[in-house]
């Protein structure tokens, strides 16, 4: 089975790499230089990112780009994500993705504002016949912005197969041509890792960093490990293109071991569905605790990631026999500039002076199986491969608060977490919800109640625990006051916030007609623009009706004057 899923996946890597790809079908998505603000497969936050971040000069309001004739296939207005996006389709077999944006243009725009209507909602996911807007390469589709989880002003951009979905590294398609790049990958560490129970090195039971001298050929020499038992490695490293600071993932890493190919990383396509296997592949309890991401060159447990290969095993390392090996790694950018290092290891019988404390607990987990456990009050279950290998947790109840482990662990998928109480009224029940508590901040979790029992799944260990929220929404007018003539604005603001379970929905009206509210998570805005014309001459009276996730609502009414006369 194993040798079958090796001859499958060189297959499909050996098809890739003949595949010709269009390079210059495709024009720039922006009409000012190309700057990298993140790269394809770049490692973040529980996914691989799926595009390129070009930089908008640190603004909003860019002029953005069909890069090819197509159409307008799907278009996606979320709070979060993505924030506004727009695909196009093209007749070559790809879609592009832009994400982040201010606003669309045009036909698009008018398009988009009719559905929020006819839906009345704001956040969007819609799919255009190929023949309601039709684009032509080099037409204005929408404007740059910051909206949804974006960190700052920039544009994110896909491009994907069709047929499959499937990501593709957009410098396939001649993006590679916009971006200068003659820096070679950095290497900030490598790391060595005893991986079984008699594993030594550098008489250590646990990871060590590995001192780097840089040699007169441009490469890397590691300092010598000396050990015993099965042994990885990790590096952690990025890259940088030319007058970029920026330090952005790497292209491709490759590790041979005496000759033979051991391990390899190659960041040229992949699905949405493997795109939370990030956190098997980097070391994730260094990243919790040190916010480092190594990325392991090797596995215990298969997982299915296309993006790694192993041919001659799994990239652990077996030191036994009074043998010596010699491991390189090499890492790579897209335009061909490299870095390396080598490592000497030789087999050692010494003991270890730095021991492993030991992990185990009452409350084991066979990654295969699934689980249920209890403690008091509360109830766990884990359904089979929520987790990525074998463990042990740590489980306890205190004051009312379930001590799941820590966030050290990785969780592929979701687990129910059940709390029981018999004090709570029948008729305060629905105020109720389960919380993920990292002692700073706490997060709602949509909780089913059912009796006296409490239950919501989640997707990360670390502290829950039932909370209460009696408190409704506030709603505060930003840009205006009552009864006061706003002829001369062309929008109306106001904040909305929650301090507990936090915003569910939220509507307005003026006259008693739906508006459209275009909302902000990061500052807590909520905006109108006059220019929907639902706005009407003399008197308007706006109501605001806002409700939390457990069903505390506000209902904030006021009214304003305009005259619309020039």
């Amino acid at each position: 089975m194993k040798y079958y899923l090796f001859i499958l996946l060189f297959v499909n890597q050996l098809f890739f790499s003949q595949t010709q790809f269009p390079t210059t079908d495709f024009i720039s998505p922006l009409d000012i230089p190309l700057s990298l603000s993140g790269s394809f497969g770049e490692l973040r936050s529980n996914h691989f990112h799926s595009g390129l971040d070009f930089r908008t000069q640190q603004k909003e309001g860019l002029n953005v780009y069909a890069i090819a004739d197509g159409y307008v296939s799907r278009i996606k207005i979320s709070t979060f994500g993505y924030g506004k996006a727009i695909y196009i389709t093209h007749a070559n077999g790809y879609t592009s993705v832009y994400g982040h944006l201010q606003r669309a243009s045009g036909n698009i725009q008018l398009y988009i504002k009719q559905q929020h209507y006819q839906l009345q909602q704001f956040e969007i996911d819609v799919f255009p016949k190929p023949n309601e807007l039709p684009v032509k390469k080099g037409e204005v589709i929408a404007l740059s912005g910051n909206s949804g989880g974006s960190g700052g002003p920039h544009l994110h951009f896909e491009i994907r197969n069709t047929a499959t979905e499937k990501i593709i590294n957009p410098f396939y398609f001649g993006y590679d041509a916009f971006i200068k790049d003659t820096k070679a990958p950095v290497i900030n560490e490598i790391i060595v890792y005893p991986l079984s129970d008699d594993a030594v090195v550098n008489q250590s039971q646990l990871p060590i960093s590995l001192p780097l001298s840089l040699q007169k050929d441009g490469t890397y020499l590691a300092s010598k490990v000396l050990a015993k038992g099965a042994i990885g490695f990790g590096i952690n490293t990025y890259d940088q293109s030319d007058n970029n600071y920026g330090k952005n993932g790497v292209f491709k890493i490759t590790s041979v071991l005496d000759g033979k190919n051991a391990f390899s990383v190659d960041f040229s396509t992949f699905g949405f569905d493997e795109t939370r296997y990030v956190n098997a592949y980097i070391d994730y309890t260094r990243y919790k605790k040190l916010n480092q991401r190594v990325q392991q060159l090797f596995y215990h447990k298969k997982y299915p990631l296309s993006i790694i290969s192993a041919p001659n095993g799994n990239g652990i390392i077996q030191v036994e026999n009074n043998l010596s090996h010699v491991f390189n790694v090499e890492i790579i950018d897209f335009h061909g500039n490299k870095s390396k290092v080598v490592v000497p290891i030789q087999f050692t019988n010494s003991a270890a002076k730095i021991v492993k404390p030991m992990a185990k607990t009452e409350f084991k987990i066979k990654s295969e199986r699934e689980h249920y456990f209890t403690k008091e009050n509360v109830s766990i279950y884990f359904p089979e491969n929520v987790f990525y290998h074998d463990t042990f947790l740590n489980i306890d109840v205190t004051k009312g608060i379930l001590k799941l482990h820590d966030e050290t662990i990785p969780v592929h998928a979701n687990f129910s977490i059940a709390f029981q109480n018999d004090t709570i009224p029948e008729t305060s029940r629905e105020k109720y919800f389960i919380a993920s508590n990292n002692g700073t901040k706490k997060s709602y979790h949509s909780t089913k109640i059912k009796g006296n029992t409490f239950t919501a799944w989640v997707k990360n260990l670390g502290q829950y625990q039932l909370l209460e929220d009696s408190k409704a929404p506030l709603i505060k007018p930003i840009n205006f006051e009552e009864g006061k003539w706003l002829s001369k604005q062309n929008t109306i603001q106001l904040s909305i916030t929650d301090d507990l379970s936090g915003i569910k929905t939220y509507n307005g009206f003026l006259n008693g007609k739906w508006i459209l509210l275009d909302y902000d998570f990061k500052t807590n805005l909520i905006t109108h623009d006059f220019s929907d014309n639902v706005v009407i001459e003399g008197k308007n009276d706006l109501k605001i009706e806002v409700v939390d996730n457990v069903g505390n609502s506000t209902i904030f009414e006021t009214h304003f004057y305009r005259s619309q006369k020039p």
